[in-house]
């Protein structure tokens, strides 16, 4: 059986990153997809474990290739998901889950409409704002970029099958783990060959 492709979007300091790796210390059955960026490290990231880090020209050559399953320009700098890094554990029968922004997840669904897609809200703009200064990783003008765009992203959560909103921690990740558990009670998730003719009941979920 193919697995299931999850796709997780969430504004910049929304807490997105500490959601999933929470969730997937809890979950060992989904891996994670590492995202390419033409973005330079951010403190104590590290190269093939927070993300593919490579220069826009390379980045660019590989759109060139037709290498991403989807990608897209974010605060200036590119991000994409390289297909090697999904289509096979798909075939294989592992679920993925992938982190991007609403413009990847968008592609993701049309090419995917098997995919089960999150959205991470803050509880508002003033404590999206409060962990940007905290992380303390970004210049006041970085700051106040992603702020701005912070409105738009947030403006296209409708799109998602599951919104959550990250004001206590331990519920989000909560609610995250239960959206993974309840995908895979849905009767799309029975095996094909051992019931044939049994119809998919679950919208966004059919594979």
């Amino acid at each position: 059986m193919r697995g299931t492709l999850y796709i997780v979007a969430a504004p910049s300091g929304a807490g997105k990153s500490s959601i999933v790796n929470a969730c997937l210390a809890r979950d060992p059955g989904i891996a994670l997809s590492i995202s390419f960026t033409s973005r330079a490290p951010r403190p104590g990231e590290r190269h093939a474990e927070h993300y593919n880090f490579v220069s826009a020209a390379e980045f660019e050559a590989m759109v060139t290739a037709g290498d991403f399953f989807e990608h897209a320009r974010v605060h200036g700098d590119w991000k994409g998901t390289a297909r090697q890094s999904v289509e096979p554990q798909l075939a294989a029968g592992r679920d993925v889950l992938l982190e991007i922004d609403w413009q990847g997840a968008r592609q993701v669904r049309d090419k995917v409409p098997g995919a089960v897609s999150v959205f991470i809200l803050p509880p508002s703009r003033a404590a999206l704002e409060q962990r940007m200064r905290t992380r303390g990783q970004d210049s006041e003008e970085v700051i106040g970029r992603r702020l701005a765009a912070a409105r738009e992203e947030m403006s296209h959560y409708d799109e998602f099958d599951y919104v959550i909103v990250n004001e206590v921690f331990a519920t989000a990740v909560d609610e995250m783990c239960a959206i993974f558990a309840a995908s895979r009670c849905c009767p799309s998730a029975v095996t094909p060959s051992a019931w044939p003719g049994l119809p998919g009941r679950c919208p966004g979920l059919n594979h």
